[in-house]
């Protein structure tokens, strides 16, 4: 296979840079085209139905959408070195720590990036969006592209109520993190994993490289900082090995309790409200028609602070990846991973209630 991927991302995209970083570790022949208005009318749009990235479009003319997915049809393609571990308790911890990245942590993503990185971020989607406009032009179409990401705080449950729980919760992972990566390289030894890649995407794309975010990031996490720098350049492509006997570092489980604390009550009552919905709408059953992106708000809570988000399905799509694996695990492999969820507080993961199942079709979240 000789001709490369088209990569259709950019710098500020939260999950283009955990496909990005991916494809980089890989080594993976690819050009990254920058999705201006007209990529978007004439590519994305035309192939997804709707303005989304990344995208990747394969040299057979495949269309492939969301990052988790994209991945794992490289994967498919590229199995050498798997960014799977093998051992039942790093599997599993990181398919939910790419979970939890990937959904949970767009909220101080978008809260750093729309109350301390405004006046850039518009910047550059107006440079991205427009560049055959001058600075002034760039400012307006920048002003207006921004208003559906900044006007979605709410929903993610960014609000003047939970801004500083948002930097308090924030702080503290950045504080856990370093501790880590002052003895690793990555989340799991001298090898990227599924985690490392949707961790680098909003640690990467917002916190370090919105400029007040990466001043707050390289002052108070130096080796977070480090860790991003290994990720955007890998030092050793495709190289690199996951800790012997199914080591998850002791320094992880500050990180795996704070999921458990902030994150497992809300996909709790998700799952409740979706189970409710769907019986509510039968229609929905066997994909007759797409999953709406959220069914109403619930309160959650946060460092203490108690407000409102949207109750989000396609949370519930990702945490099937690691709710998967682990029913696939029998004996000595299933009471590791169970002692784990014990020691971090995420009892209530291997006991999980039961939600209607979800999948994609033709880039949509459907009921299977």
């Amino acid at each position: 296979m000789t001709k490369g991927y088209e990569f259709y991302g950019a710098e500020v995209s939260y999950f283009s840079g955990k496909v990005r970083a991916y494809m980089r570790y890989k080594r993976i022949p690819f050009s990254e085209i920058t999705p201006t208005r007209e990529i978007y009318r004439n590519v994305i749009l035309a192939r997804v139905g709707w303005p989304v990235i990344p995208v990747v479009v394969t040299p057979e003319d495949e269309t492939w959408q969301d990052s988790s997915e994209i991945i794992d049809h490289f994967e498919a393609r590229f199995p050498e070195p798997t960014i799977y571990p093998e051992g039942a308790k790093q599997k599993f911890a990181a398919l939910l720590i790419e979970t939890w990245a990937d959904e949970w942590l767009k909220m101080p993503a978008m809260h750093y990036r729309w109350t301390k990185n405004r006046d850039f971020a518009i910047s550059e989607f107006g440079r991205l969006s427009r560049p055959d406009l001058d600075e002034a032009g760039q400012r307006a179409v920048g002003e207006e592209t921004a208003k559906p990401f900044a006007g979605a705080l709410p929903a993610l449950g960014v609000t003047p109520v939970t801004g500083p729980a948002i930097e308090t919760s924030y702080e503290g992972l950045l504080a856990e993190l370093d501790a880590h990566f002052a003895k690793h390289d990555f989340l799991f030894g001298t090898r990227p994993s599924i985690a490392d890649f949707g961790l680098y995407g909003p640690l990467y794309a917002h916190q370090y490289r919105d400029p007040a975010s990466g001043e707050i990031m390289k002052r108070l996490a130096p080796k977070v900082a480090e860790w991003v720098q290994r990720m955007t350049k890998p030092p050793h492509p495709k190289g690199g090995a996951f800790l012997g006997q199914d080591e998850v570092p002791e320094t992880l489980k500050p990180v795996l309790a704070r999921i458990a604390r902030e994150y497992l009550p809300v996909l709790l009552k998700t799952a409740e409200a979706l189970t409710a919905h769907v019986e509510a709408h039968p229609e929905l059953i066997a994909g007759k028609q797409p999953l709406p992106r959220a069914l109403g708000m619930h309160e959650f809570e946060l460092e203490g602070a108690r407000d409102k988000r949207a109750i989000f399905t396609f949370d519930l799509w990702m945490l099937q990846r690691p709710l998967d694996f682990l029913a696939s695990l029998r004996g000595s492999e299933r009471e590791a991973v169970l002692s784990m969820l014990k020691q971090t507080g995420g009892e209530l993961l291997a006991d999980f209630p039961p939600y209607p199942r979800l999948t994609r079709r033709q880039f949509q979240l459907v009921v299977e």
